[in-house]
Parts: structure tokens; sequence; C-alpha cells
């Protein structure tokens, strides 16, 4: 075998850190990140979903945004003219408290040094650290074109959501409301859902007597937060509710406070829990306004924005809340209003920001009439021009635009986009770019502008169009929109799909994305949710550093399809560091058995070289469609399949005779270029370092300058042989047949054996049977004596048992193998059918003694497999 220069580049033992720690750079120098100017190709975009300023590399990033750079190189290979625009969200919230925190180390605080102060000291922050996300997708190896970052708090960029935020208060679709809003006591501001978490936790609920006026009788009714009595405004029962037939209009004295207080009838009570009434504190439950409205009854707020006791609280006013609840329950119980208190698991809205329990609280907020701005996103679902994958989210998006409630936009903070509202003496109301803007506007003296920013969701609704230029009409917006694809998680469809489709069709008049690629959760191997402060996250870069950036993203992007949940295991990405060697591995043995020059296309092919070039053909096939419908999983299993099985482990060994000699090397040795170039380059987009490294090295015809910018494999299609196919998989199975009959008997693979008994036609499979199921020798008939035997594909198989093989022993091995399984498993199965080792025992724990069944059934099926063979 002659090496070629190419050998040396490629060293013995595949090291992800030596490969994908260069090419990252001269893809970048070569300007393979940026879209073509002026082109005729179709184009194709993406901007990425912005990540926090604030953020660190975390498996979700590991998932969303290969799947975005996946898309961009496989559009690339295909000829479109592709830009995948990245940048970064300010993270209002949490970058204020990062700043907060850093100022408080330093023995002061944003109230100390003042609005301007945090501001520079925010700034500062962010061009120390701001930026540590992005360089981390470099590491994972997303193209993007960093030429055009983006960033939500850049000038133009400013410029483009005030304008948006005027027009919208011009046209009277933003509006200055009280609505109760999520609270965070310690941020003092109010928090979109997204920023919050749901945690339940042992509590108590507390059952309280409240007495008729008149003497007649008395409600109980139950609450987990007693402190909030003292603004209550009402009792409502179900108007179904027969308790209370009579009742309804009565007049009640809430205790403590002595107040009157109506019973009503409202819809919202549960008539089935408990006695069915329900005190109604419109300041501080969401449902409770509700039914507050509906009835026009009085919102006193009882709590300030750092959830102390207002005047409204009387005798408990200035004290903490949860100080409040002790001192009231004490009185209640010493007045004799206190029933019973019981046990109770009770439903937390946790800040995720700062880890204060959320109150919900009537405050004064800046609102956008979404109902209005819902209305053309609601006809582009209708008429298909937004898609999302899977299909039911279609179905999820628009019931909630149909049932859409307006939009709170302020945010009680400094940094961030300041809302444009200005004021006069007179209190009127004026929105503009400036302070000079604002006089000019309106004509009067402006006195103050708002102090609150607006919500970071609104400035991330124009990422689609304002990263492009908006709103001067660039040729980037002229040529890149709308976007093809979004791709993002499931739980901001609502906070952030929906606004960004409602401000393109609002401003540009037309969708702002195609397409809407829901990606999957990724949990841990258990099914736990990956978090830090659980203990239960997995550090990407550790993965990147210890096996390969290519090997997370095959792990992840392996089991991406339509699914909404995939699990990570360091199991799976050995697998996929495995995966880079065996392409290693088989790309250094091709090339040990290259002569130096290409081979020519070979006049005649053999059967097996049709058969491959026939599967190669159905590979892309299946490929392109899977990458098309966002079906990655598909495509991973389908390369994977085609390289280790049918190239590498059929293939080449069926062919390895023939690449050693001169005569008959030159066929497999095209058909194997062929194969490699067609394969590395469908690969690239999962595994875009190792395929750049391979490519480089294979000596191919009119070879572009890299495998990220050369093109998909086209006209495969004329290699489609069915007959081939066919033909080829019957000797395989055949070969299998063997090669279980050789197992059957404890012969040891790769072993060759004298002779094997073959009765039927082989059909010019000879040669592959004889040599890959190890047999020095194939006669037809029947062996003399004992022999295990076995039918497949019309052609019955027989292996005598001669010297050495003793098969009572076998036999009595399989049966004591098959006892301690059976023995095993029926313990197992005793184990996961007690009820109480689910609810006790770790979920890691339940979820092992799950995968041991499953393997003990795999084992005995194969053990009777085995025994069934050797009794027939």
């Amino acid at each position: 075998m002659k090496a070629v220069n190419n050998m040396a580049e490629l060293s013995t033992r595949y090291d992800a850190s030596q490969v994908e720690g260069k090419w990252y750079a001269r893809w970048e120098s070569a300007g393979l990140f940026s879209p073509e100017a002026n082109s005729a190709k179709p184009s194709y975009v993406i901007t990425i979903p912005p990540p926090n300023i604030t953020g660190a590399l975390h498996m979700g990033h590991a998932l969303c945004y290969p799947i975005q750079d996946l898309l961009g190189r496989y559009k690339r290979l295909r000829g479109f003219n592709v830009l995948v625009l990245p940048g970064q969200d300010h993270a209002g919230i949490a970058t204020q408290s990062v700043v907060e925190k850093l100022l408080r180390k330093e023995g002061t605080s944003g109230a100390k040094i003042g609005r301007e102060a945090f501001l520079e000291r925010t700034w500062q922050w962010r061009a120390e650290s701001g930026d540590q996300i992005l360089e981390q997708f470099r590491r994972l190896g997303c193209a993007f074109d960093w030429s055009r970052t983006r960033f939500t708090l850049d000038e133009n960029y400013a410029k483009a959501v005030l304008e948006i935020f005027i027009d919208w208060f011009d046209r009277g679709l933003i509006y200055r409301g009280k609505r109760v809003v999520n609270w965070d006591p310690v941020l003092k501001t109010s928090v979109s859902d997204i920023e919050t978490e749901r945690k339940t936790v042992k509590g108590k609920l507390y059952h309280i007597r409240y007495p008729f006026k008149d003497g007649s009788g008395e409600v109980v009714i139950a609450t987990t937060r007693p402190e909030t009595m003292l603004a209550d405004v009402a009792v409502a029962v179900h108007p179904s509710d027969k308790r209370y037939d009579g009742l309804v209009g009565k007049t009640l004295i809430l205790p403590l406070v002595n107040r009157e207080i109506p019973l009503i009838a409202d819809m919202y009570p549960d008539p089935e829990f408990g006695t069915g009434a329900v005190k109604i504190t419109p300041a501080h439950d969401p449902n409770d306004y509700l039914v507050g409205v509906r009835h026009s009854l009085p919102m006193p707020v009882l709590l300030d924005e750092s959830a102390k006791i207002t005047d409204e609280g009387g005798a408990y006013a200035g004290l903490d809340r949860y100080e409040a609840r002790k001192r009231i329950v004490a009185d209640l119980e010493e007045q004799g209003f206190l029933v019973k208190v019981d046990d109770h698991e009770i439903p937390l809205i946790i800040s995720e920001r700062s880890g204060e329990v959320i109150e919900p609280l009537l405050s004064e907020q800046w609102f956008a009439n979404q109902a209005e701005l819902a209305k053309p996103v609601l006809e582009a679902m209708k008429g298909g021009k937004i898609k999302f994958v899977p299909e039911r989210y279609d179905r999820i998006f628009t019931e909630w635009l149909e049932n859409v409630h307006d939009w709170t936009l302020s945010r009680q903070l400094w940094w961030g986009h300041r809302i444009p509202v200005y004021f006069a003496e007179d209190g009127t109301a004026v929105a503009a770019q400036s302070w000079e803007e604002a006089e000019t506007k309106s004509g009067k003296t402006i006195v103050r502008q708002d102090d609150d920013v607006l919500d970071t969701w609104f400035s991330s609704g124009l990422w689609p169009f304002a990263t492009l230029g908006w709103p001067t009409e660039t040729d980037d917006l002229k040529a890149f929109y709308p976007t093809d694809c979004l791709v993002t998680s499931r739980e901001i469809i609502f906070l952030w799909v929906a606004r960004m489709a409602m401000m393109g069709l609002d401003q540009r008049k037309d969708i702002p994305f195609k397409e809407v690629y829901i990606y999957a959760t990724v949990l841990t191997e258990n099914g736990q949710r990956m978090s830090k402060s659980l203990g239960t996250g997995v550090d990407p870069l550790t993965v990147i550093e210890t096996k390969g950036a290519d090997a997370l993203r095959y792990t992840l992007l392996g089991q991406t399809g339509y699914n909404q949940d995939l699990r990570y295991s360091e199991r799976r990405t050995d697998d996929g560091r495995n995966f880079c060697s065996k392409i290693w591995n088989a790309v250094r043995f091709v090339l040990m058995n290259h002569t130096g020059e290409f081979p020519a296309e070979p006049p005649a092919l053999q059967t097996e070289d049709k058969w491959l070039l026939a599967r190669l053909a159905k590979t892309e096939e299946i490929v392109r469609e899977a990458y098309e419908k966002y079906d990655l999983q598909e495509a991973c299993q389908s390369l994977y399949r085609f390289f280790w099985s049918e190239l590498c482990d059929w293939y080449i060994e069926i062919s390895k005779h023939r690449l050693q000699d001169p005569t008959q090397s030159a066929t497999p040795r095209w058909v194997l270029f062929q194969a490699l170039e067609a394969f590395v380059v469908m690969l690239h987009p999962l595994m875009p370092f190792i395929t750049e490294e391979v490519y480089d090295v294979l000596p191919l015809q009119n070879k572009a300058p890299f495998v990220m910018a050369a093109r998909w494999p086209e006209g495969l299609a004329k290699y489609a042989d069915e007959k081939a196919e066919a033909e080829v998989e019957r000797w395989f199975a055949i070969t299998r047949a063997l090669r279980a009959l050789r197992a059957a008997v404890a012969l040891e693979p790769g072993k060759t054996m004298p002779e094997a008994f073959i009765e039927g036609d082989l059909r010019g499979g000879d040669f592959v049977v004889s040599t890959q199921a190890w047999f020095a020798n194939l006669k037809q008939g029947r062996p003399q004596g004992k022999a295990v035997s076995a039918s497949v594909e019309g052609v019955d198989l027989h292996i005598p048992l001669g010297e050495g093989i003793d098969l009572e022993k076998i036999l009595v091995s399989i049966e004591k193998e098959l006892a301690t399984a059976t023995a095993e498993l029926a313990s197992l199965e005793t184990r996961l059918a007690n009820p109480m080792f689910a609810e006790r025992a770790k979920p890691e724990v339940v979820q092992a003694a799950h995968t041991q069944r499953d393997d003990l059934k795999e084992k005995l099926a194969k053990l009777a497999e085995r025994r069934a063979l050797l009794n027939s």
C-alpha cells in the first residue's frame, strides 16, 4: 500500500482539540460567514434569538444555536446566499441585578450613586464582560455573520425602538393604566412570566370566619395569605351554589378592620372547593382583579413596592408582609375569627433574578392594546403565511392570539430603553425621540420624562427588521426581510414570537419569518430539568474541552426532530466522539490505499459497488428531506447508518482484497472517494469541524477551498439500483445468519473456520458470504453428522459440530444464564411494581431500574433464540 502526502496531515489518533482549534478563524478570515453583495442567488436568512449579555453557555444554547448554524450551512451548500445574523439583548432586569451585586461588593448601590452613574457603570460592565456568550458560540462552530452583530441598546436600534413606541402612542395603541402585575419586592419592578419560576412549598391554609352584619350567621373563607384580607372588598360565591341562596347581596363585616363588604355572586369561585366562598382582594390577585372590574369594586393597595403594609392596613401599617401575617393570624385567633389552620401545598411564583416571592400588585403601568395588534397576525396564520414546526403550535399560537390580553410595557428599572413619554406642567403627555422634539411636538414646556424603561420583549420584538437597519430602507432590509426561519423555545412563543409577528406586520406590512421551529428542551439523562441551582446542569464548555464540539453537536442534534424533550447523557457524547474517531480512521485507511492519482470513473462496476452507490443516493435523498423538514434526528441516523454500517462494516471489508490488488483497486478507490466526498458534505452541517479537516486532506477533483464552500452532492440519483440493493442485502442477510449460528456454538468472531455448508444459490455472493462470515470454504449440500442449521433468503445454512464444539456444554451454560436472568428480571419486576419504590426512590434510581429491566428482557430473548437454534 502506497501512502500519500495527505497522510502526514492526519495523525494516527483523532484529537478534537487539535482539529477544532484551527478552522473557525480560517472560515471567518475567508469571509464565509457573510452573504454575497448583490447576489443573484436566492437568500436564506435567520436572525438568531439574541442571548442576554449576562448569559453564559448552557445546554439549551448548545442545542438552539447549532440548529441555526446547521440550517445556514446546509443552505449554503444548496446554493443560497445565507445570512445568519447574531446579536445580544440588553436584558434589563438580569443586567441591572448583576451590576447591583457588583456595587454592593464595592460598598455602594444604584440608589446611592444615582441613575446616570449607574448607567455609566453598567456600560462599563457591558464592555468588560458582555460579549462572553458570543465567543462561546464560536466554540460551538456557529457560522454567524459577526460583521452585522447587533445589540438592542445600539444607538440606531434604540431609535427604532422609540419610533415604534411613539407611533403606537400617537395611534392610541399605548395607554397608561392600572393592572395587577408580577411585582418583585427586591428589584422593585414588574416582571414578565418568563422571568419567574413556579415552586411548590409546604404552607398553611387559614380558615377565617366573616360574620354577617345583621348577626344572622357567617361565611367561612380559606386563604393562604391572610395578610391580604386587610384589603378585601367583597366575598364571592358561585351563582349556582345553593348554600348561599338568599344570602347574596347581604353585608359582611371584615374581621380586624370592621369594614362592611358585600357577598356577591360571580362565576370565578369553585363551588367544589371548601366552602365555595372566596375573599376578593382586587389589588393583590389577578383573578380577584377581574372580579373587581366586573363588579366595579374598590381596589385599595395594601402592599407597597417593598411588600410592606401601607396605611390601608391601619394598625399593621409598616410591617413586612410575613410579619404582618403572624400578627394577623394571632389577632384572628384571639378575637375568635380563626376557625382552623390546615397544612397545605402552596404554589409560589418566584423571581428568577432576585429569588424573592413575587407579589401580585395593582400598579400603574404602560400597556399596549395587543388585541388590535393581533388581528393581522391572525390573518397571516389563517392564510398559512407563518408556519410552526411541530405543526401543533399553529393551533396553540392562534388560540392565544384570539384571547390575547393587553401587554404590560413598563419596567421600574434604569437599564434599558427609557420610555419616551414627556409631561408638561399641566400633566399632558407626548411621545417623542427627545426632550426638544417633545416640546416642539406639544408646543408646551416639558418638565419631566417618564422614569420607567420598556419591557425587554418590546425592544427584542423589532429584532427581525431593526437588525437590518429599519427604519432606514437599507439594502440589507430590502434583501433579507422577511427572514426565513426562527428557531426558538416554546416558553417564549407568546412573549417574543407573537410580539415580533405583531411588530413586523404592523411596521413592515409583512411577516417577520416564514417558519418557526420550536426546538426541544434539554433534560438530564434521568429526565430532570437542567439547573445549576439544583446541581443538574452540565457545562457545554467542559464537554467541548473533553470530547469536542462536534461530539456535543452530534449528541444534541441527533435527538432533534419533532420531539419536545430530549435527554443529554455523557454516554451519548462518547458515541459522538467515537463516530468522529470512526470517520478519522476510515479516511486514514482510504488514504493509505490511495496510489497518488485520482481514479477515473471505471467502465464497469461490480454488484457491491453499485449497491454502495445506490445506498449513497438513497441516503442523500433522506438527509436532504430531513434537513428541509427539521428532522435532524433522521438525518443523523441516516448518515451514521450509511457510514458506519454500509460503508465501513460492509463495503470496505468486502473490498479489501480488491484494494490490495493493483489490477482491481481503481474501482473500489473511485467508489470510496465518491462516497466519502458526498458523505462529508452532507455531514458538514451537523459536524462542521471534523468534516472540514477531512475534506481538506481528501484528494478530490474540482475541490472547493473549504467544505463549507462546497456544493451539495447532486446527480446521485443516477446510481439508484434497486436490483443491486436487493441482491447485496440478500448476501448480507445470509452472512448475518451464518454469524448467528457461529455465535450460537460459541465460535470466536473473526476466526476463520474450515467450512460451512450451503443448500441454495448465493447468486454471486459466495466470496462476500465466506469472507464476512469467516469460513475458508462454502460447500454445497448437508454435512454428515450433527450440525446447527438455519434458513434465510431461500438458503439453508449448516455448521457442522466438529472438534472443539461441545453442544451439550453450550446448552447447559445457556440454561444457567436463562435461569439467572429470569430470576433477576422477576425480582426487578416486583420492585418496579411496588408503588413505594416509584414514590420514594430518586428518579435516577427508578430510571436505572427500568433500563436494567429492558436490558434483561433483551438478554433473555437472545438466549432463547440461541437455544432454539441449537435445538433445531
